[in-house]
């Protein structure tokens, strides 16, 4: 049998006809994004990078602006015809700034490691001193990595957390910056459940003379809703992705002041890419708006909520928290002491339908595959409408799970209650 392919006539017009049913043709491809939008219906999703989108983000993402080629920046592209990808771009730039309080905005970074990749090249020259968190106490691939390009081209030293505290002893990234004099001082974490001193962080930069960067990808939605304090009157550099708790398109976003917009945007374009996804940075324009309304900040402050009572709930179930709590969306779950793996712990939550990902805690002694913590986040949750009481009785799920693992018994119950909760809160009405 020969494929239709569909005619332009039959792909419609500006009424909204490209995303129209009558269009798919391709079976297979349709099959997987069904199997996959019925996976998160049914799943709670834990992973504290992920979150789900509004309908209108995912819309724009499937509209006629991905067949647009526009290398460069409003009023100053490679390519003819973009006067109204123009538009969406200065909308998303100036939507952007007013969120954040930023005097400039890049909006063209495909993704947050692409948006420090720029971030670095404008700053610092390659083989310069940077110094920022150890990926082993929660920091991320792209700060130093030594197969990510930030540990190839750059020279990467870090701070950890206290032993004792496990959290960020500022007083120690003082001594640790004074002895390594690095150009840059990055702050940002993935897997970090305290706040940041950032003030602080900005005052030792200048005590040692180096920059500021700070990636604020996982927190980006907290600030934005204005439960977490914001790093952009302290940085020269904000990074940060749109996709976990800003709850937009996957993306990332570059914040500075006017005096290092120049650099930043060279940097991006054509330092470290081509063309911009004009149809995702539409997308960021739509989940900037929606970030600006209070029913986002609402949003915020009860991912911040659920998150305390969930880890609080699993402290009570005898089950350890790295530095005993958390102050923002993620906690580190300490599986090894109730004798588990990392791996172990994320193949049984996925059995009960439960989503999360295996991590290193500080200090760890197991390797990064098998690692003896879980990560778990609260903002898709909170998204499909979770709130303090049902962040209880998954925390007693989540212990039940995992105290027994190979019990059919349990495994079957707790999938069970799972499947009512995730059918009582759809992700989308």
């Amino acid at each position: 049998m020969t494929d239709t392919i569909p005619s332009t006539d039959t792909l419609g017009s500006s009424t909204g006809g490209f995303r129209s049913k009558d269009v798919r043709t391709d079976d297979a491809v349709w099959a997987s994004i069904a199997r996959e939008e019925k996976r998160q219906q049914d799943q709670l999703e834990l992973i504290a990078s992920e979150n789900h989108a509004s309908p209108e983000v995912i819309a724009a993402m499937g509209t006629a602006l991905t067949n647009k080629y526009a290398e460069g920046y409003p009023g100053r592209r490679y390519y003819g015809g973009c006067e109204f990808v123009d538009e969406v771009e200065d909308l998303a730039r100036d939507r952007a700034r007013e969120l954040f309080g930023s005097e400039r905005a890049n909006v063209q970074p495909h993704s947050g490691t692409q948006a420090n990749m720029a971030a670095f090249m404008a700053l610092i020259d390659p083989g310069d001193k940077v110094l920022a968190m150890s990926l082993d106490h929660g920091g991320h691939l792209s700060h130093g990595h030594p197969k990510n390009f930030s540990g190839v081209f750059y020279e990467f030293h870090s701070y950890g957390v206290e032993k004792g505290t496990e959290r960020v002893d500022m007083d120690q990234v003082r001594d640790q910056a004074k002895a390594v004099r690095p150009k840059l001082l990055l702050a940002g974490a993935s897997a970090y459940s305290r706040p940041l001193d950032f003030a602080a962080f900005a005052e030792i930069a200048r005590e040692v003379d180096a920059l500021l960067m700070v990636d604020m990808a996982h927190i980006a939605g907290l600030v934005a809703g204005g439960v977490h304090e914001s790093p952009v009157p302290h940085a020269d550099v904000v990074t940060l992705t749109t996709h976990k708790t800003l709850r937009g398109p996957r993306g990332g976003m570059i914040l500075c002041p006017k005096d290092r917009i120049v650099k930043i945007n060279s940097a991006l374009f054509p330092g470290g890419q081509g063309g911009p996804l004009m149809h995702v940075i539409a997308a960021k324009a739509i989940a900037f708006r929606e970030a600006q309304q209070d029913s986002f900040k609402a949003y915020a402050a009860q991912v911040v909520r659920n998150a305390s009572v969930l880890a609080d709930t699993l402290t009570e179930h005898g089950i350890r928290i790295v530095s005993g709590g958390t102050d923002n969306h993620v906690m580190l779950v300490d599986v090894g002491s109730i004798g588990l793996s990392g791996a172990a712990a994320e193949d049984a939550l996925h059995r009960v339908d439960i989503t999360c990902n295996k991590n290193l805690i500080p200090f760890d002694e197991r390797p990064p595959m098998e690692a003896s913590g879980v990560r778990l986040g609260t903002a898709a949750i909170t998204t499909r409408g979770l709130d303090e009481g049902d962040m209880k009785s998954l925390g007693g799920w989540i212990a039940e799970t995992l105290k027994a693992p190979e019990d059919e018994a349990v495994i079957g119950r707790v999938r069970g209650a799972v499947a009512e909760l995730t059918g009582r809160k759809p992700i989308y009405h």
